[in-house]
């Protein structure tokens, strides 16, 4: 079992931030938002879950710890992981914790963490792929978001970084009829020139970008051949309506001001706790219905199954195993 001396401590950089939202910006046609869910949370938790994976493999990397990563198409199979340990698929579990009062007491006092519950959604138990061999690893993303207009406003005048997306409906990121959506018109109705990134697909589903200046009061024509668009995207809150319109829709996307949401997390620290078999998970864990209050929610999504943070086992366990196997199954020839 662990205690929080075994944590392993990493940092969580900027770039691991940029790496995420890339990540989720190229997600979005092949997600689905649940039932009162928000969309901006989830992409929120998105972006700091592959910064824990980014910052895990540079991690091996650094301490030489052999690992490989699979060749899978990451967005289609969202639930299908690189990570390989061992010759082991690794499911890194990870959890945004963002209130200010739960970071401060995180950095204070890392054994908070132990009595937080080791959360696995009960439907990745049942995924096909996998043996029981498998491992399961738990981590903690503690880093601050500015999602309300306050706390945005505080952060641009700082000088933090924020990145403003707007999410566009299914019709437009997951349209049913594949065809292209034909010239593009934009207008901004702000005072000032506003630049926008409009993200989406092309014919063969590839991910594609055009930037464009929108200049006050002014109908701005796009011609690339986007077959979907997911995002839109603005360096600087817009002070009036941005509208999209196409041939495919018989009416125009409008994007009032305050629809706008900021996916940028502000990682300060990241915690590795443990790891546990997917076999010994099923064996112990407990159910965890629905709503239920835990560490890292107000309120559950989703049915989760849970041990406890304080039953896993620790990394450094888990690294000497995999240096083992690295040995015995590839000997280094000395002739």
């Amino acid at each position: 079992m662990i205690n929080s001396s075994s944590f392993i401590r990493l940092p969580c950089t900027p770039d691991l931030t940029e790496a995420g939202i890339a990540y989720a910006l190229r997600s979005l046609p092949y997600s689905f938002d649940r039932i009162g869910g928000k969309p901006y949370d989830r992409l929120r938790r998105l972006v700091a879950g592959v910064a824990v994976e980014l910052a895990f493999r540079r991690f091996l990397s650094r301490e030489n710890i052999p690992y490989d990563v699979k060749g899978a198409a990451p967005f289609t199979e969202p639930e299908k992981y690189n990570v390989t340990l061992g010759g082991l698929n690794c499911d890194i579990k990870s959890f945004l914790i963002s209130h200010r009062d739960q970071i401060s007491q995180i950095r204070s006092d890392r054994s908070v963490i132990l009595n937080a519950p080791a959360l696995v959604p009960s439907e990745h138990q049942s995924l096909d792929g996998y043996s029981d061999h498998d491992l399961y690893l738990f981590a903690f993303l503690a880093g601050l978001i500015a999602a309300s207009q306050d706390d945005l406003k505080r952060a641009t005048q700082t000088g933090q970084p924020h990145y403003l997306i707007h999410v566009m409906p299914d019709a437009w990121r997951k349209p049913s009829k594949w065809n292209p959506l034909g010239r593009l018109v934009l207008k901004s109705e702000s005072d000032a020139e506003l630049l926008a990134e409009i993200s989406g697909q092309d014919q063969g589903r590839g991910f594609m970008t055009r930037t464009v200046n929108l200049p006050p009061q002014k109908r701005i024509l796009v011609n690339d051949p986007f077959f979907s668009i997911s995002t839109v995207h603005v360096r600087n809150l817009p002070s009036a309506r941005l509208g999209i319109h196409c041939a495919s829709f018989p009416e125009a996307h409008i994007i009032p001001p305050l629809e706008w949401g900021n996916i940028w997390v502000y990682g300060m620290d990241i915690l590795l706790a443990g790891f546990i078999t997917r076999g010994e998970f099923r064996q112990r864990a407990k159910p965890v219905p629905l709503n239920a209050r835990v560490f890292q929610y107000e309120h559950t999504k989703t049915r989760n199954n849970a041990v406890p943070i304080s039953e896993l086992k620790p990394l450094d366990e888990l690294l000497t195993r995999v240096r083992e196997w690295d040995r015995k199954n590839h000997p280094v020839n000395d002739q």
